[in-house]
């Protein structure tokens, strides 16, 4: 159990724009909050953009009870040409004629449920030490086991003879370009990723995220660390249990079935997450000072 001392703290959701890291987002919010304790739940390529999901100060303790399942992308597919790095900033590998509709959508149909899927050369994988990109960079390739992903959706949203618009829902850890990549040779032709935005993780939606200029300029508010774990059962503390709970010591309780519960005082605010031990809820992270 870890007790944490009082500091600016809360859930930031980001619309990350083209062109900058993950880690470079975070830098801009670590100056804004002034404080080096930001971390985030799910990077983005930089040619990506949209939803980031960073917590701030000790919510970033907060990460492991973060739900941030499914993952839903708006993503471009450009048939003709397949790249190196399976998205447009890399150099084109292999060229083949565009695929026909009806191929595109026998291709995706192979590609929905749960797959094996090889991540791309261009990632951050490792074996025995050594990152894949690092490797790729060197001209030489690492040969990169699959892993195992959920596809749960497809959805068209526009088509013309050289691309594919569509909207992917799917598991945490797919990479939206090897699908590309995928699409392409399913379709007997080559493809690759030409655009892609991440519009919803789990229950956080990138119409609720700040811009990087509002953050930039301190416009913005953090959210409540209890908007972080939506999904958690909540339990309201009275006053002989607050001040248990602040010291780190168990309550009882004989009602609630979940494992993970969020412990809340009489205002709605979040003061710890308990973990259940037969008929006790035991504090794992206790967010406020005593």
């Amino acid at each position: 159990m870890e007790t944490l001392t009082t500091e600016v703290a809360g859930l930031l959701l980001v619309d990350k724009p083209a062109g900058m890291t993950s880690h470079d987002v975070v830098s801009i919010v670590r100056r804004s909050v002034h404080t080096r304790r930001v971390g985030h739940a799910g990077t983005l390529d930089p040619f990506a953009t949209g939803l980031l999901v960073l917590l701030v100060g000790r919510g970033t303790r907060l990460m492991p009870f973060i739900d941030g399942e499914p993952k839903v992308y708006d993503a471009t597919i450009a048939f003709g040409t397949e790249t190196d790095t399976d998205d447009a900033t890399g150099q084109t590998t292999r060229e083949a004629a565009l695929p026909v509709a009806s191929a595109i959508d026998d291709g995706i149909a192979r590609l929905t449920g749960e797959i094996m899927q090889i991540p791309p050369a261009y990632s951050a994988k490792q074996v025995d030490g050594t990152r894949a990109y690092a490797a790729a960079r060197r001209g030489k390739p690492l040969e990169l086991a699959p892993a195992r992903v959920t596809i749960h959706e497809w959805k068209t949203l526009s088509r013309d003879e050289a691309t594919r618009s569509v909207r992917i829902t799917c598991s945490g850890g797919t990479y939206i370009r090897a699908l590309a990549r995928d699409l392409g040779r399913l379709s007997e032709s080559a493809a690759h990723l030409s655009q892609l935005r991440r519009i919803k993780s789990g229950a956080f939606d990138v119409s609720d995220a700040e811009t990087i200029d509002s953050i930039k300029t301190g416009a913005f508010d953090l959210q409540p660390l209890r908007d972080a774990i939506p999904g958690l059962a909540t339990r309201e503390l009275t006053e002989s249990e607050l001040a248990r709970v602040l010291h780190g010591n168990p309550v009882t309780d004989a009602e609630s079935p979940s494992r993970a519960i969020a412990l809340i005082d009489e205002n709605g605010e979040l003061v710890a997450i308990a973990e259940r031990s037969g008929s006790e809820l035991r504090p794992r992270v206790v967010l406020r000072d005593p």
